[in-house]
């Protein structure tokens, strides 16, 4: 049985110099033997050099001050000025 739990909406990427990036995240779950995975995609509002150059040492903060530990996966341009970022989630997820 594979129970999914997402989350949609906005959310800031806390780089591990502690600058704070805003944008609109969308999480899930992946539950499946026990294995509590999670992860999703990130659209920052504004992309920069540390941005682009951030892979490990992240933070995804939600909502309500709920916070997860992330590393980036994949980066995809949407536009020429937009980026996906593909995240997953390492420890419990923050939703």
């Amino acid at each position: 049985m594979t129970l999914t739990t997402t989350y949609s909406g906005p959310a800031r990427l806390i780089l591990a110099d502690g600058a704070r990036i805003s944008g609109m995240a969308s999480l899930s779950t992946n539950q499946r033997g026990g294995l509590n995975g999670w992860g999703g995609t990130f659209r920052p509002d504004e992309i920069t050099t540390d941005l682009r150059n951030a892979v490990e040492g992240l933070q995804l903060e939600l909502p309500y001050d709920r916070v997860g530990t992330v590393a980036v996966t994949g980066l995809r341009k949407l536009l020429a000025t937009q980026v996906l970022m593909s995240l997953a989630g390492r420890g419990p997820a923050p939703f």
